[in-house]
């Protein structure tokens, strides 16, 4: 049995794992690398994955950090952002109420083909002196910080049979995806209290959303008139359902719902998912059955969301992507998490390098990681039932908008995430942020549920029409464009802090606002407002968007 010492070790050559085997090497060219994957050969074109649709963060890591914008922008497509209908039970797209923007905002991102992505990354990290093992099945890990790890493999001996090889390395890390080698063996899993399930299946055929409605004047909203180029959402109360196109030339089709809202047994083979769109968004199903004979895959996650009680250790081994931490696919967060634990681990491996200890840095960047997945937990915690409501999840959605450009975009675009003296110096302010984050989400939750108490009531009146036929411009607010544009700025420390305070006071200003907006609407939930909320009597100077 042979024994081989590598500096890094890396269980999973899928996205999270190739991404970390590249930030090492560009970060520290010296390093010795070895990633296993069990997969043998490329991964097919539309490979059968989660996960296509990036947002700002992961989208700057991707071109920026690792130095790929050319890849995306030859290979994918330019996501034109996030596209919300809510449409549940309509057949017509031009005749309810569209959240999204106009145009394209400054800030790229890319709708990417997890096939022809994490093919690319195995040959640059191979080109970059990354030993890329495929068909490596891990059969036994042992954790030695002073000795080495050492994890044993199975894989293909070039004669048609299998050999087993025991491999040491300095630092383990576990990239395994779903297969949480390590989270397993350290009994660190995490239930996070967020039950949701997804299915999913791709057609080999282009779904053009924009020819979906005759309306003219619906196809000219947008410039240019690509709205199948966003990553669209179809909502009800309890769910969405996902349209993503791919490079390939293949449509991404997924439903997410909360598990006791629309349960996964409705929807958990092709023919039942097609049967439930058909009852809760005709406006898509008649287009998905005329290419039903384009079908590729169909997959289903049961219970999808976790966590996990520890993703770094100063023992000299660590946990990123999913083999970790997952939250929801809404909002498109997995390669955020992705980019934030494997610059945390780069970080770890380098103050390793230099000889430093490694107790404190464990114990902040996991202290941070778990504060970033809670603060963003809570925007899918007990959410879904709003997904319906066009009056209050198009203000959600702004919202998220903002607290995630606004806190987390920052610190990842400026490179502080292990600034421990910056953190410090914001604490206060950063605090504030993710208190008023906390009270907005849950004043949505009431929000919608005192409206949809309302809307329940007997009314000799005529009813108020709260999905009319328009479009609700994200692009017509000149502040969000604004803070979208300037994710990008270059910025100094004293540049930093004044933009981290400002963002802070600009959440203050429009978490105000929509408690204004809610108590209007909702008189009674002044009663139960919850701390750390105050109302300004104002006409939603921020969040009021052109329709």
């Amino acid at each position: 049995m042979a024994d081989t010492s590598h500096d890094v070790l890396i269980m999973g050559g899928g996205l999270s794992g190739l991404t970390l085997a590249l930030q090492l090497k560009q970060t520290m060219p010296h390093l010795d690398i070895q990633v296993l994957e069990r997969r043998l050969g490329p991964a097919p074109l539309a490979a059968h994955k989660v996960g296509e649709s990036s947002v700002e963060i992961g989208a700057h890591y991707f071109s920026e950090i690792l130095g790929l914008k050319d890849h995306l922008d030859s290979e994918h497509l330019r996501k034109f952002g996030f596209r919300f209908f809510f449409s549940e039970g309509e057949a017509d797209l031009s005749s309810v109420t569209e959240l999204g923007a106009s145009r394209y905002l400054s800030t790229p991102s890319w709708q990417i083909d997890r096939g022809i992505f994490e093919n690319h990354l195995a040959l640059e990290a191979t080109r970059q002196g990354v030993q890329v093992t495929e068909g490596a099945a891990v059969k036994r890990i042992e954790l030695d910080k002073d000795q080495g790890h050492e994890v044993e493999i199975e894989c293909p001996d070039g004669e048609g049979g299998v050999k087993r090889q025991a491999l040491r390395a300095k630092w383990v890390v576990d990239a395994s995806g779903r297969a949480s080698l390590l989270k397993r063996k350290l009994d660190l899993a995490e239930d996070n209290g967020h039950h949701a399930n997804a299915v999913w299946f791709r057609l080999n055929t282009r779904l053009e959303i924009d020819n979906w409605a005759e309306d003219p004047e619906w196809r000219q909203r947008c410039d240019p008139a690509a709205r199948w180029m966003s990553t669209n959402h179809l909502c009800g109360a309890g769910y969405w359902l996902w349209l993503i196109p791919l490079s390939s030339g293949a449509h991404s089709v997924g439903i997410v719902a909360d598990a006791d809202m629309h349960p996964l047994e409705g929807m958990n083979t092709f023919d039942k998912a097609m049967a439930w769109i058909a009852e809760h968004q005709p406006c898509v199903h008649e287009v998905l059955e005329s290419h039903r004979d384009t079908l590729m895959d169909f997959a289903f996650f049961r219970d999808f969301s976790h966590g996990c009680k520890q993703v770094f250790s100063a023992e000299r081994w660590a946990i990123t992507g999913d083999a970790g931490l997952f939250l929801d696919p809404f909002y498109s967060p997995g390669s955020d998490f992705i980019a934030i634990s494997n610059t945390y681990i780069t970080k770890l491996i380098q103050h390793d390098q230099a000889g430093e200890s490694l107790r404190m840095p464990a114990l902040f960047y996991g202290e941070v990681m778990q504060s970033f997945y809670q603060s963003t937990l809570s925007l899918y915690e007990g959410q879904y039932a709003l997904f319906g409501s066009p009056r209050v999840m198009p203000t959600k959605v702004l919202w998220d908008y903002t607290y995630y450009w606004g806190v987390l975009c920052l610190l990842f675009f400026q490179g502080r995430l292990a600034d421990r003296a910056a953190l410090m110096e914001l604490h206060a302010p950063l605090m504030r942020a993710r208190e008023l984050n906390s009270g907005i989400q849950t004043l949505l939750r009431q929000w919608g549920e005192a409206t949809d108490l309302a809307a329940a009531q007997p009314s000799d009146g005529p009813r108020r029409d709260d999905n009319p036929p328009c479009m609700l411009d994200q692009a017509s607010l000149p502040w969000f464009a604004e803070l979208n544009a300037g994710l990008r700025d270059q910025l100094d420390d004293a540049g930093f802090r004044e933009r981290a305070r400002a963002n802070v006071a600009q959440l203050e200003q429009l978490a105000s606002e929509i408690v204004g907006q809610a108590l209007r609407d909702a008189p009674s939930l002044r009663a139960q407002l919850p701390p750390g909320l105050v109302a300004v009597d104002t006409h939603a100077l921020l969040f009021k968007m052109a329709a």
